[in-house]
C-alpha cells in the first residue's frame, strides 16, 4: 500500500469536514478507481458526489487531473501517474462550471 494525496474542491472539503488536501491509502500501483474507492471509503459522505452510486461513473461536472493532465475521460482502470504515487504531485478532483 502507498499513500496518494487528493485535492478536493472547496464544497467537497466542507462536506467531508477537512480543511486541505487529504491522503488516502491505495495499492502500490493504483488506478483512478483505486483512488476514488479509497477516498469514498475514508470519507463515506462523499459517496455519490463524485461518482454515481450505482454505475460508479464520474458525475458530469466532476473532473480529475494529475500532472497537468486531464484524466476525466480516461477509463477507471487507468494507472495514476507515477509522480502522484511518488508524492511529487496530487490527484485533483475539480468541480467543473457550466453556464451561459
Amino acid at each position: 500500500m502507498t499513500s496518494v494525496t487528493v485535492a478536493l474542491p472547496p464544497h467537497l472539503r466542507t462536506l467531508a469536514g477537512v480543511s486541505g488536501n487529504v491522503a488516502v491509502e491505495v495499492p502500490a500501483e493504483p488506478c483512478i478507481a483505486d483512488v476514488l474507492d479509497a477516498l469514498e471509503a475514508s470519507y463515506p459522505v462523499l459517496r455519490g458526489t463524485i461518482r454515481d452510486h450505482g454505475t460508479l461513473q464520474r458525475r458530469a461536472f466532476m473532473r480529475f487531473f494529475a500532472c497537468e493532465e486531464d484524466l476525466s475521460h480516461e477509463p477507471p482502470d487507468t494507472p495514476v501517474p507515477a509522480p502522484v504515487v511518488a508524492g511529487r504531485d496530487v490527484f485533483r478532483v475539480v468541480g467543473a462550471i457550466a453556464g451561459g
